[in-house]
């Protein structure tokens, strides 16, 4: 039989090389900082350090969070960023101090996230953006305190209006997903293109190459289209059965009444 195909073994971390990499920070929580380290598999000897407040695995090739990871209860942060996980685990649903979880850039499905996640009640920010999720379980609703949510850079179509109705929420990051735009931000595109090909006149006309004036030309002959095209909601309304003794008509009905 042919061998079986195993991932990347990584670096070994031993107990000691892990205190060395605790850090303070600014105000005053434990930070144990193992990002970058070229780990594929975190050592249980970290539960001898499961106390710290704050925890980075960023940078590495993980591909499995251990269940034990509940045992760090007074975990606050924990960056999980640019590995290769494809599933978080139930446990994760025990670090009820949580304030910040970042799993970016990462093999994450929808499987992959479990339904757990919801008994995070302090979480402040989510970021689970640049992975392969479809479609987000509503129960992410039940994340009152979220202020923040990365979304960025996955293939969901729709999302739950439980997550767009977060009382707290402040940014919500939705780029490069194929949901599609709402009229505003077809607006707001619109307004940015205007904004953008008007930046392109800021040259002198006689400064120019021929092959260059005549690609302004056309830009600009793309601009007056865009200006000339305004919504049909702007257009006067017209009255056709309105009479008007000894009056004008109004231009709108609000006014005329």
């Amino acid at each position: 039989m042919p061998k079986k195909k195993s991932g990347p073994k990584g670096k070994k971390i031993t107990l000691k090389q892990a205190k060395n990499s605790i850090k303070i920070t600014f105000d005053g929580k434990r930070r144990l900082d193992l990002s970058k380290m070229g780990i594929a598999a975190l050592p249980k000897c970290l539960l001898k350090l499961c106390d710290v407040e704050e925890l980075d695995l960023s940078r590495n090739l993980i591909r499995k969070v251990p269940d034990w990871i509940q045992r760090f209860q007074n975990l606050r942060w924990l960056d999980l960023h640019s590995n290769q996980i494809e599933k978080l685990p139930e446990s994760i649903g025990q670090l009820q101090g949580l304030l910040h979880l970042n799993v970016s850039n990462n093999k994450i499905t929808a499987k992959g996230i479990p339904l757990e996640l919801n008994q995070l009640k302090n979480l402040r920010l989510l970021n689970l953006g640049l992975n392969t999720i479809d479609m987000l379980p509503t129960t992410l609703g039940a994340l009152k305190e979220l202020k923040e949510v990365g979304l960025f850079d996955n293939q969901l179509t729709s999302l739950p209006t439980s997550i767009i109705k977060l009382p707290k929420l402040k940014k919500l990051n939705t780029r490069r997903n194929p949901i599609p735009p709402t009229q505003e931000e077809l607006h707001e595109t619109e307004k940015d293109t205007i904004q953008r090909v008007e930046a392109l006149y800021l040259v002198d006309q006689k400064d120019l190459c021929q092959p260059c004036l005549s690609k302004c030309q056309e830009e600009r002959n793309k601009l007056n289209k865009l200006k000339n095209c305004g919504p049909s909601t702007l257009k006067k309304p017209i009255f056709t059965n309105l009479v008007t003794p000894n009056s004008t008509a109004k231009e709108t009905q609000a006014e005329w009444r």
